[in-house]
């Protein structure tokens, strides 16, 4: 085995036991939108957000310094 199949194995087993022990069903508000969903569901899609904005604001700092 690699270095990077460890390394995929040893995430994978971690989001695993992440989503075992966050099952437990939260509200989120939004201004006048309130939606249900696991806490994992939620922490994943606000990382995923957060990764989107991310990619979009150092591409445009790049764009900027050309």
């Amino acid at each position: 085995m690699t270095t990077k199949n460890i390394v995929i194995i040893v995430l994978a087993a971690l989001f695993v036991l992440f989503v075992i022990q966050n099952t437990k069903i939260v509200e989120v508000r939004l201004l006048f939108w309130t939606v249900s969903m696991s806490r994992s569901l939620m922490l994943l899609g606000t990382l995923f957000i957060g990764l989107i904005g991310g990619c979009f604001l150092g591409r445009a700092k790049i764009k900027r310094n050309e």
